[in-house]
């Protein structure tokens, strides 16, 4: 029997100004996803990706200590509790990432995975982080992740989490494949200038590499007050050949819903043996500092 996934990307661009108080500027962003979330049902998706830290604008444009205040906690927080109402209700899988508090100047950007049945999965957190002129302040936010490359189990499909700047970085892309991935979700923010020619080779090659679909997600829009470039949106499916199957507009919010034939996974790797003919007896030089 076929495996079929339904799948949904949400981008979207920053509802509230980041000048009104946090809770605010946050909850307007919920508000919207909330209806994209129904929509995202609506369309039939079993399994839907939000973008990078989705409740609010790309704040890493600044260094301001204000914002360590939009971290929650990972599960007991209040966005998460209620994504696993809506993945109840819609019976629907969700990759939500927000902004991470481990303890008091301990932050995270992280993306917590939830069951179709609203049970909390476990989570991701971004392993490689930017510190990039103009306005990719992220050292200034974050720890390195330290969790490793997780895959998760939703009964249907085996999914893996990337996090934006992470793919750049193969080997961790190469590390989920080996975990069993199926699906890959990067959620992101990144603009117009920088990383667009990119965006549409490292992770198709990633794809081939490793023989599962990718899942790419952008926001878009341009955030007053930092202008720092336009969020290009173009989010995406990639098969395990490299090929973009579906894709949304560069300038609006959207949910890109698509079906992910998880068998193309075995037909693809049946010719291409990379995970057999690799050697990591030859690789030691890779790991060290």
């Amino acid at each position: 029997m076929p495996r079929i996934v339904r799948c949904s990307l949400i981008q979207a661009a920053n509802v509230a100004s980041p000048d009104l108080p946090l809770q605010q500027v946050k909850q307007a962003m919920i508000e919207k996803h909330i209806e994209l979330i129904r929509q995202a049902a609506e369309a039939g998706s079993q399994l839907t990706c939000l973008q990078e830290i989705f409740y609010g604008p790309y704040f890493c444009a600044e260094q301001s200590t204000r914002w360590y205040d939009f971290t929650e906690q990972i599960p007991d927080g209040p966005t998460i509790r209620l994504m696993q109402d809506l993945a109840r209700k819609h019976r629907m899988a969700l990759v939500v990432p927000i902004y991470e508090i481990e303890q008091e100047g301990v932050y995270y950007n992280t993306a917590a995975v939830v069951g179709s049945d609203g049970t909390y999965l476990g989570k991701y957190r971004k392993t490689h982080i930017p510190h990039v002129a103009p306005g990719f302040w992220e050292k200034f936010y974050f720890r390195p992740g330290n969790l490793g490359y997780p895959t998760f189990d939703l009964g249907f499909a085996r999914i893996g989490v990337y996090i934006c700047y992470d793919r750049h970085f193969p080997e961790g892309a190469r590390a989920l494949g080996l975990n069993g991935a199926e699906i890959v979700f990067n959620p992101s923010a990144t603009v117009t200038g920088l990383s667009d020619h990119l965006w549409k080779i490292e992770q198709p090659a990633h794809a081939v590499a490793n023989g599962y679909f990718i899942a790419a997600i952008n926001r878009v829009g341009v955030e007053a007050p930092w202008n720092m470039g336009e969020f290009y949106g173009s989010s995406y499916f990639c098969n395990p050949r490299g090929e973009i199957f579906a894709q949304a507009s560069r300038d609006q919010d959207e949910v890109l819903t698509a079906d992910v034939d998880l068998d193309m996974i075995a037909q693809v790797r049946k010719t291409w043996q990379f995970f057999r003919d690799r050697r990591p007896d030859m690789y030691e030089s890779l790991v060290r500092p």
